[in-house]
This record gives structure tokens, C-alpha cells and sequence, in this order.
């Protein structure tokens, strides 16, 4: 009966695999071009690490001028958004340009959780500055406005579907070379100072989706853990909610050589490549500091050491899951953000409705490790282990659940919302979550074989 679970729940990653380069963003196979690899193989047999350049130390920021400076930067967009354009991290930041004589103009129009139209309005500000360098200050969606902005910018007669991910867009390879830009994150979980891909809500469908591609990463992180005591705590803990999963599905993702199709040629292996050796190192690492640091990161707003190492954890996992990718949890994520009704989360201060991204990603976990652990049960109990479980007597069988009771404990313990019900979601919208999840039969018809296994509403923290 194992043998015949592992068989089935591989047949389902794989159908899931194939199908996430439809709509989730951390897709393995949008890029693939048809065909066999230069080897006749039919998956892949190699992969490979890109990350952005970072640089980590306590008032760091104050280096982002002389960094454009050196790069010969004549006219800077510094973009952000209207709630940090009043905090410490952008002033230290144009403190910092003015002192070196770097001419800038502001974008603080940065919409929190962005959406097609809020990329399409930093798109146009940023085709119109002819800027030749870009500073993002903000979290995930600062920094992922930018990269969009510059990635249009410096491909102007592209229409907007051209680079976003199939099949809401064509998911075309990014050829065009693009603009220096250095990002500074304020938050400690989206790890997007290390990634090439930007994230949205295509509000016509209603579903989150993003464009992929090692071009876009930045040229420079700069990792400035003074800007993380500035963060509410439920910020905190939301983001740290994002940094767990990204450790946690990364390293459970189905592994880079069981990936289909292999690449005909390298500029299509994709930039999510499926779990690996190296990214398998800083999945765990950041997995290991979310466990020590995040409850007292979020209950302490003081304590730097805490802060400091939840923001090193956010780029760490961002390293790993950069490459790797992720899967059940940030893929169901999509539709919970996307979809919300009245939901306002505490400590945001914005006026839409809002699921954090990191809070949408943590509250199906418990119910997708538990169905997850039938194909790697070792890993799962390697991670349970690290969040507090007692392993010792654990059955391999049980590892999913031993996982899923160790992130309830966790989840808890940091008054994480219990459940879909709690942001607002009933029985009545699991259609229209699972639609949202996977915009196409296949990829819908193997989540309903995921929530039947498992129901998503009512169990996922409970």
C-alpha cells in the first residue's frame, strides 16, 4: 500500500508540475520548448543558481548612493510606497543620493499586493523617466512594481501579456538587456532582493500571476535589518509566515532530475528548476532560523537580533526556493489573496481588502504537507523536527502528519488566523478557489484530488 500512495502522489506532483506553468508564478515548466535536450533525455539532468548580487550589514543603505555612483547613474527612479515614503528607510535612502550628487525622482505609487493595472501605471511612469537605474525600498511588491517597470521600460514596444506567465500571458524569454537596479527590503519574507520573478493580481480572472525570469532579479540587494524595526508585528509575523513555506516547499518540491521536459536548449531551463542540492542548504538554514527567531521577531518589535536574522532568513530562503520553486501552498495561495472579499488584515494600513500574501501562502500548509509527505516522508519529518516535533518514535507513514501538527503548533503559538473561514470563505467558494489555483482542467482536476484527500476549508489550521 505505501509503494501504491508514493506512485499515486508522484503521478500528482507530476500533473501538478506540468501544470503550474499555467498560472502559479513559481512555475517549472513555463519556459520549456518541446523536444528532447541535446542528451535524448526526457527530464532534465542538471540545474543551476542564479541569484542576485547581496550585501548584508546594519545601516547599509546608506551605500546605495555611492553604488549608483559607481555605476555612472545620471537619472535614479527610487520606488516605494506612500506609507514608507514617510519612514526612515526611503529617507536614508535619499539622504543617501542626494550626498553623492545622484539625480532621482520618486514613484510612491507602489500599490500593496500590486495588481496588472498598478504594474501598467509604474510601467508608464517609468517609459516616460528614461531612467538609466532603478531603487526599489519596500517589500515584495515594491520591489516586484520595479523590476516590471523595468523590464517594460527597457522593452517598450512589447505589449504587457508578452513576458507574464502562460497561459494568461505568452511567457516569452526576456532578451532585451535591462537597467541596474538595486533593491532594499523593509520586510523579512518575500525574498524578492534575490529573484527574477514579479508577482500580480490579473483582476480579470481574478488570479494571481507573475513574470519569471533571471533577468529581472536585481543587480544588488542591499539587507538592512534596521528597516525590519519599523515592521507591526502582524507584518512580521505575515512575512515570516512566507519565509517558512518557501523553506518548507522548496525543499519538498519535486526534484530537479524528476523534471519534464528537459530543456532542448539552456536559455529555457527555467529559473524554478525543482529541489537541489544547493538550494536544498538554504532551505533548511532559513528553515532553522524561522524556527528560533520568528516568535520573537514578532513579539518583540525591539529585539534587532531577532529582527536581523528574520531578515538574512528571507533572502536565504529566497536563494533557495529562487532556484528550486514551490508548489502546493503558494499555488492555492493565489486564489485566497486574489478572491478576497472584506477581509482587512490588522497592522496594513490599506484601503482594500487585503490577505497578506504570507497568511494566504501558511493556511492550507498543514492540510498540503500532510497529502505532500506520501512522496518525501524522511524530509518531512526532517523539517517537523526543526519546528519542535518529537521525531524519535514518528512512523514514516505518519511523517505528513507529524508536519501538519508541528506547523499547527507553531502557526498558533503566533495567532496565525484558523483557517480560510477566519479571512472571510466558505464550502460555497472552493470552486471558484480551485479555479483560480490552476486556470485549466488538468491542472483544476488534480487540486479537486488534492481537496477531496484533504479538504482545504476548516482543516488547514485546525
Amino acid at each position: 500500500m505505501a509503494a501504491a500512495a508514493r506512485a499515486r502522489v508522484a503521478y500528482l506532483l507530476r500533473q501538478l508540475q506540468r501544470a503550474a506553468c499555467q498560472c502559479p508564478t513559481h512555475s517549472h515548466t513555463y519556459s520549456q520548448a518541446p523536444g528532447l535536450s541535446p542528451s535524448g533525455k526526457t527530464t532534465d539532468y542538471a540545474f543551476e543558481m542564479a541569484v542576485s548580487n547581496i550585501r548584508y550589514g546594519a545601516g547599509v543603505t546608506k551605500e546605495v548612493g555611492m553604488d549608483l555612483k559607481n555605476m555612472g547613474a545620471k537619472n535614479v527612479c527610487l520606488m516605494t510606497d506612500k506609507n514608507l515614503s514617510k519612514l526612515p528607510p526611503v529617507q536614508v535612502a535619499m539622504d543617501s543620493l542626494v550626498k553623492n550628487g545622484i539625480p532621482f525622482t520618486v514613484y510612491d505609487n507602489v500599490r500593496v499586493e500590486p495588481t496588472d493595472a498598478s504594474f501598467m501605471e509604474a510601467i508608464e511612469f517609468a517609459q516616460k523617466g528614461a531612467f538609466d537605474a532603478y531603487v526599489a525600498v519596500g517589500g515584495g511588491s515594491t520591489m516586484d512594481t520595479c523590476k516590471a517597470a523595468n523590464l517594460y521600460a527597457s522593452s517598450p514596444h512589447s505589449d504587457f501579456l508578452d513576458y507574464v506567465s502562460a497561459p494568461i500571458g505568452k511567457g516569452k524569454p526576456v532578451s532585451v538587456p535591462l537597467k541596474p537596479l538595486i533593491a532594499v527590503p523593509t520586510t523579512s519574507g518575500t525574498g524578492s532582493e534575490t529573484t527574477g520573478v514579479a508577482i500580480f493580481d490579473y483582476e480579470h480572472l481574478k488570479v494571481k500571476i507573475g513574470i519569471t525570469s533571471r533577468a529581472i532579479k536585481p543587480t544588488l540587494g542591499l539587507i538592512d535589518p534596521l528597516h525590519t524595526l519599523h515592521m507591526p508585528a502582524r507584518v512580521v509575523a505575515n512575512s515570516g509566515f512566507d519565509v517558512l513555506c518557501h523553506a518548507l516547499e522548496s525543499y519538498t518540491t519535486l526534484p530537479y532530475h524528476l523534471r519534464s521536459p528537459c530543456p532542448s536548449n539552456p536559455i529555457t531551463r527555467p529559473a524554478y528548476q525543482g529541489s537541489n542540492p544547493i538550494s536544498d542548504i538554504w532551505a533548511i538554514h532559513a528553515l532553522r532560523i524561522v524556527a528560533k527567531y520568528l516568535k520573537r521577531a514578532v513579539r518583540n518589535p525591539d529585539d534587532l537580533e531577532a529582527r536581523s536574522h528574520m531578515h538574512l532568513a528571507s533572502a536565504f530562503a529566497g536563494i533557495g526556493f529562487g532556484n528550486a520553486g514551490v508548489h502546493l501552498c503558494h499555488g492555492m495561495s493565489y486564489p485566497i489573496s486574489g478572491l478576497v472579499k472584506t477581509y482587512k488584515a490588522k497592522d496594513y494600513n490599506v484601503d482594500h481588502p487585503l490577505v497578506p500574501h504570507g497568511l494566504s501562502v501558511v493556511l492550507t500548509s498543514p492540510a498540503v504537507f500532510t497529502f505532500t509527505a506520501q512522496m518525501f516522508p524522511e524530509r518531512h519529518l526532517e523539517t517537523a523536527e526543526i519546528l519542535g516535533a518529537d521525531t524519535h518514535t514518528a512512523r514514516i507513514q505518519d511523517a505528513g502528519l507529524v508536519l501538519a501538527d508541528a506547523l499547527r503548533k507553531f502557526l498558533f503559538d503566533l495567532d496565525v488566523d484558523d483557517g480560510l473561514a477566519a479571512v472571510g470563505y466558505s464550502k460555497a467558494d472552493i470552486p471558484a478557489l480551485v479555479k483560480g489555483t490552476l486556470p485549466q482542467p488538468l491542472g483544476t482536476s488534480v487540486l479537486l484530488s488534492v481537496s477531496m484527500n484533504l479538504p482545504i476549508l476548516g482543516t488547514s489550521c485546525k
